[in-house]
C-alpha cells in the first residue's frame, strides 16, 4: 500500500495529514503529488470527489516551504489558485489550513459578493498563497492592492466550469499578469476542444493524470431510482426523510424557486432545511452551509450551481428531487457523497417528463439503476410501462432533436427576428408563430460547453 510518506511528503505536512485521519493517498494524489513536487506542469482530469484539492495543495505547501527566492519580500503572493465559485474557494482555503497547520506559510481567500475590507486587510498583512475567484481578483488588481508578477505556481481549478460560467476572458487577463516562467497545474472534469486548447496554450510539457472518466460514478455510491408522479414528489421525499434517511441529506432541485418552495414545504412538516443557490447572498449561502455541516439542519436544498461547490466530509445521502437533463450533472450531484472511498447513497425521484433524462443518465454511466417503490406513491407498473414506451417512441420525421445539454444561445436573435419578418410577409402570420423562432432556439441550445468527458475524449 502506497502511503503519503512514500510520496516524499515532508514531515510537517505528514503530521497534519495523520491528524486529519488520512491513511493513504487517493489515485489522483498518488499520481500527481510526485510530479508536482518535481516542478512539472500538470494536466489533471478527474471526477469530482477524488481528492483533487489535496493533490495540488500538499505539494504547493511543500514547495513554497522548502524554497524561497533570494529577493523574496514579505507579503509576496507566490501561488495563485483560481477557482470559479465562492464556495469552492472557501473549501480550498480550508484544505490549505488543514494541510499547512504546521507551516508558517500564510494564505487567504478572496471572492466577490461581500465587502472587500476584511479581504484587503488580510492581503496587506501578507500572504504566500492566494485562492481567488476571477472577478474579485481582477478588481483588486485594478485597485493596485494585489500584484501577481511574483507567482511561482498557478492553479486553474474546475477549468470546464470556468468556461461554462463565461470566465474565459477573465482567465486570459490573469494569464497576462502572471510570469511566463512558472509551474502550472490545470484541472478539469471534462476535456472538450476549447478546454484542451486552453490547456495546450498555458501548459509546458505537462504530465497528464486521468482518474475515473467523467461519465462514471463512484463504486461506493449505492444508487436507487423511484418512479414518482410530479404531484407526489413532495410526499415521497417526506417519506424517504422519515424512513430511509436517518441523517443529513443534500437534496437537488432544477430551479432556485423550486428549492425555496421545497424548503418551505419541509419546514411546515417539521424538518429543518435551508436552500443554497445563486439568488442567495454569499452570507446566506455560507450560513446555510455552515449550519448543515454543524448538523443544525437536516436538509440542504441546492441547485446545480452548488453541485461542484459543496464539499462536506462523510456526507452519506444525496437525493435528486428533480433529475438534471445533463448526465454529467447527475454525476457531479451524487459525487457529493461517497467521497474519497467513503460509503454513499444516491436516491432519485423520476416523474414522467424525466424518463428521457434517466435513460440518458443510465446510458452515460453504463448502469441501469435499481428501482424501488413507495406504496401508494410510486407509479403503477402498467402506467410506468406505458410512459416508458411513449418516451421511447421515435420523434416525428423532420422534428428537431430536443437538446440534452446547455442553455439557449440568443446571440443570433436579431437574425432570427429578421427571418421571421421575411416569412411573415410571404407566408402570413401563422408561419411566424410556428416557424423559425422556436426551432432556432432549440438548435442553438444544443451547443453545450460541457463537452465530452476526459475518458471519452
Amino acid at each position: 500500500m502506497t502511503t503519503f510518506k512514500d510520496l516524499k511528503v515532508s514531515a510537517p505536512i505528514l503530521a497534519a495529514i495523520e491528524k486529519l485521519g488520512y491513511e493513504k493517498p487517493t489515485p489522483i494524489q498518488e499520481q500527481a503529488i510526485p510530479d508536482v513536487l518535481k516542478g512539472k506542469d500538470l494536466l489533471g482530469c478527474a471526477q469530482t470527489g477524488t481528492g483533487k484539492t489535496a493533490a495540488f495543495a500538499i505539494p504547493i505547501l511543500q514547495l513554497l516551504n522548502n524554497f524561497k527566492p533570494k529577493d523574496h519580500k514579505r507579503g509576496t503572493v507566490r501561488s495563485l489558485i483560481l477557482t470559479p465559485t465562492r464556495e469552492l474557494a472557501i473549501q480550498i482555503g480550508e484544505s490549505f489550513t488543514d494541510y499547512g497547520a504546521n507551516l508558517k506559510l500564510k494564505h487567504t481567500v478572496i471572492f466577490g459578493g461581500v465587502n472587500q475590507f476584511s479581504q484587503v486587510q488580510q492581503l496587506k498583512q501578507g500572504v504566500d498563497i492566494l485562492i481567488a475567484t476571477p472577478g474579485r481578483l481582477l478588481d483588486l488588481v485594478s485597485q493596485k492592492i494585489i500584484w501577481l508578477d511574483k507567482i511561482e505556481i498557478f492553479v486553474l481549478d474546475e477549468a470546464d466550469r470556468m468556461l461554462d460560467m463565461g470566465f474565459i476572458h477573465d482567465i486570459k487577463r490573469v494569464l497576462k499578469l502572471i510570469p511566463e516562467q512558472r509551474q502550472t497545474l490545470f484541472f478539469s472534469a471534462t476535456m472538450p476542444k476549447d478546454i484542451q486548447a486552453l490547456a495546450d496554450n498555458i501548459l509546458n510539457k505537462p504530465i497528464k493524470v486521468e482518474v475515473t472518466p467523467e461519465s462514471t460514478t463512484a463504486e461506493t455510491i449505492q444508487q436507487t431510482l423511484y418512479y414518482i408522479e410530479k404531484a407526489n414528489k413532495n410526499k415521497a421525499l417526506l417519506h424517504l426523510l422519515k424512513t430511509e434517511v436517518n441523517e443529513s441529506v443534500l437534496v437537488f432541485t432544477r430551479t432556485k424557486h423550486g428549492a425555496d418552495r421545497l424548503v418551505k414545504f419541509l419546514d411546515k412538516n417539521d424538518i429543518s432545511a435551508a436552500a443554497i443557490h445563486g439568488n442567495k447572498s454569499q452570507n446566506a449561502r455560507q450560513r446555510a452551509l455552515d449550519d448543515f455541516k454543524a448538523k443544525q439542519i437536516k436538509v440542504l436544498v441546492a441547485t446545480d450551481i452548488a453541485a461542484r461547490g459543496i464539499d462536506i466530509d462523510l456526507l452519506k445521502y444525496v437525493i435528486n428531487y428533480e433529475l438534471p437533463n445533463i448526465p454529467e450533472s447527475y454525476v457531479h450531484r451524487i459525487g457529493r457523497s461517497g467521497r474519497a472511498g467513503a460509503e454513499g447513497f444516491a436516491l432519485s425521484l423520476c416523474d414522467v417528463e424525466e424518463i428521457p433524462y434517466i435513460k440518458d443518465i443510465q446510458f452515460a454511466i453504463g448502469l441501469e439503476l435499481p428501482v424501488k417503490t413507495i406504496e401508494g406513491l410510486s407509479m403503477s407498473s402498467q402506467f410506468l410501462a406505458r410512459a416508458v414506451s411513449q418516451a421511447s417512441q421515435p420523434k416525428a420525421k423532420g422534428k428537431k432533436e430536443e437538446p440534452k445539454t446547455g442553455k439557449p444561445d440568443f446571440r443570433h436573435k436579431k437574425q432570427i427576428d429578421k427571418n421571421k419578418a421575411k416569412k411573415s410577409g410571404s407566408r402570413g402570420s401563422g408561419s411566424s408563430r410556428n416557424g423559425t423562432s422556436g426551432s432556432s432556439s432549440r438548435s442553438d441550445s444544443s451547443k453545450s460547453t460541457s463537452g465530452n468527458s476526459c475518458g471519452r475524449r
